[in-house]
C-alpha cells in the first residue's frame, strides 16, 4: 500500500493531530490537502469518538461518552477545479482497519445519551468489542455469530456552502424548539465545545466564530455526511453535491460491517482505519442531472448469503397503536419481532439488539401504498451463526447462554 495522503494515530488524541482533522460542518475550515481530479490517493481515519471506547469489558466508555467530540473527521481534501454546482464522484476503491487497532465495537447508548432505535425497549448502556480475522469479525461478548467485512465510511461529504448550513442550523432549531427538554433531544444544535477546525487554533476569533455556527455531524443531509450506508463499501463509485470551492470532501467513521438502519445507534462494527479514494468531477452535474442530495452507485461485492429469515412489521406500534403509512414504526416492529425470535435460542434482548446492528442485515420498505399500513421486512441472514435459527415443528432450542454483553462497572 502506498504512503497515505494524510495519516492519522487513533492511539494519539484527535486534538494533537487537529491540522488535518474536524468534526464540525462550515464552509470556512480550510482544507488540509488538495488533490486533482483523476487522483488516486489514501487517507487514514480516527475510530469516531476519539478513542472514547476502549477494548475491555467494561461499558462505561459507552454511558459517559462525551458526544461532543463526534464525529472525527478527516479532512477536508480539496479538488482543484471543483465549484458550486459540479458533482464530485468519488470512487472507493479500498478499504480496511488502521494496522495499530485491529478490532471495533459495537454499542448500545444509554438513552440519557443518546439512545438509538429501540432506546425505550433498551435505556442502558452495553458494549460489544469485535476481533478482526481477514474478512470476518468474532466476539468473546456476542457468541455464535461470525460476520463477513463489508467495511464502508458511515461519513462521506462535502462542505456546506454558507447559505446552506444557516438553512440547516434555522431548520433543526426549530424542530427542538417543538420540545426542548425532550431525551434523547429532537436534533443537536452547534456546540462550541470540544470542536476541532482542521488548522483553526482555539481561542482565535475565527475558530470561536466557526464553533459557534458550525453544524454537527450526526444526521445525514444535502452534503451527503452521515448516511452509515453499509453498501457504500469497496467497490462503490459516490455522487455528492458540490456547495463550495474546492468542494472539501470529508471522510470517516469508518465501519467494519453493519446492518442496514445502524439501529443501536453506536450499531455498526465502528473501527479506525484507511480508505482508498478515487475523486473525478462532473461540471454543472447539479443542474444537468436535477440532483440536490448526494447518490452512489453500490458495489458488485458484498457478502454473498444464499439463506435469510425475513421478519416483517407493520404501522402498528408495539403498544398496539394504529399509525398511517408509518415505515420507521414497522421497521421498529420487524427489529423487535427479530430480537424477540433470537431470545429463543438463548441471546438477551440486548444481544440480538446488538447482532441486528453489527450484521448486514437487509431493511427493506416492501409495502408503502396499503393504508393505513406500511410493510417493513428485515432479513437476516441465516449464514452468520454458528447453528441453525431456522423454525422447526419440535421449536427452539437454546444454544447460547446469554449475558455475556459488557455492561458499565
Amino acid at each position: 500500500m502506498s504512503k497515505p495522503l494524510i495519516e492519522v494515530d487513533p492511539t494519539r488524541p484527535a486534538e494533537e493531530q487537529r491540522e488535518v482533522l474536524h468534526n464540525r460542518w462550515h464552509p470556512d475550515i480550510p482544507a488540509a490537502v488538495e488533490v486533482r481530479p483523476g487522483d488516486v490517493f489514501i487517507v487514514e481515519t480516527m475510530d469516531w469518538t476519539n478513542g472514547q471506547v476502549r477494548n475491555d469489558d467494561d461499558a462505561s466508555d459507552i454511558r459517559d461518552m462525551d458526544l461532543t467530540h463526534n464525529h472525527i473527521l478527516t479532512g477536508p481534501i480539496a479538488v482543484r477545479g471543483a465549484e458550486p454546482g459540479d458533482l464530485l464522484v468519488v470512487d472507493i476503491l479500498d478499504i480496511g482497519p488502521h494496522p495499530k487497532m485491529n478490532w471495533g465495537y459495537t454499542g448500545i447508548f444509554a438513552k440519557s445519551n443518546g439512545g438509538g432505535f429501540l432506546t425505550e425497549h433498551f435505556p442502558e448502556a452495553h458494549k460489544a468489542i469485535w476481533d478482526f480475522h481477514g474478512i470476518y469479525a468474532t466476539s468473546r461478548h456476542v457468541p455464535g455469530v461470525r460476520i463477513p467485512a463489508i467495511p464502508h465510511p458511515g461519513i462521506l461529504g462535502t462542505a456546506p456552502s454558507h447559505e446552506l448550513l444557516a438553512k440547516w442550523n434555522e431548520r433543526e432549531r426549530r424542530l427542538i424548539a417543538r420540545d426542548p427538554h425532550r431525551v434523547p433531544p429532537l436534533a443537536l444544535p452547534p456546540e462550541p465545545r470540544n470542536a476541532i477546525l482542521g488548522r483553526l487554533k482555539p481561542g482565535t476569533a475565527e475558530f470561536d466564530r466557526i464553533a459557534a455556527e458550525g453544524a454537527r455531524t450526526i444526521p445525514p443531509r444535502e452534503n451527503g455526511g452521515n448516511r452509515d450506508i453499509k453498501n457504500l463499501t469497496r467497490g462503490a463509485r459516490a455522487y455528492l453535491p458540490v456547495y463550495v470551492p474546492g468542494a472539501k470532501l470529508t471522510v470517516g467513521d469508518l465501519h467494519f460491517t453493519q446492518g442496514d438502519g445502524e439501529i443501536t445507534f453506536c450499531g455498526a462494527i465502528e473501527m479506525a482505519g484507511w480508505i482508498q479514494l478515487h475523486v473525478d468531477l462532473i461540471k454543472d452535474g447539479m443542474n444537468k442531472y436535477g440532483i440536490r442530495h448526494a447518490m452512489f452507485e453500490p458495489s458488485p461485492v458484498e457478502p454473498r448469503f444464499s439463506r435469510y429469515l425475513v421478519f416483517e412489521g407493520y404501522s402498528v406500534d408495539e403498544y398496539g397503536e394504529q399509525h398511517y403509512l408509518d415505515a420507521h414504526v414497522a421497521y421498529r416492529r420487524a427489529v423487535l419481532e427479530a430480537v424477540e425470535y433470537l431470545k429463543r435460542f438463548g441471546y438477551t434482548g440486548e444481544e440480538a439488539y446488538v447482532i441486528l446492528g453489527a450484521a448486514p442485515v437487509e431493511g427493506r420498505i416492501s409495502s408503502i401504498v396499503d393504508i393505513p399500513n406500511a410493510c417493513a421486512t428485515l432479513w437476516l441472514p441465516t449464514e452468520i451463526f454458528t447453528f441453525d435459527i431456522l423454525p422447526k415443528a419440535e421449536g427452539p432450542t437454546p444454544k447460547i447462554q446469554g449475558g455475556r454483553l459488557a455492561r458499565p462497572h
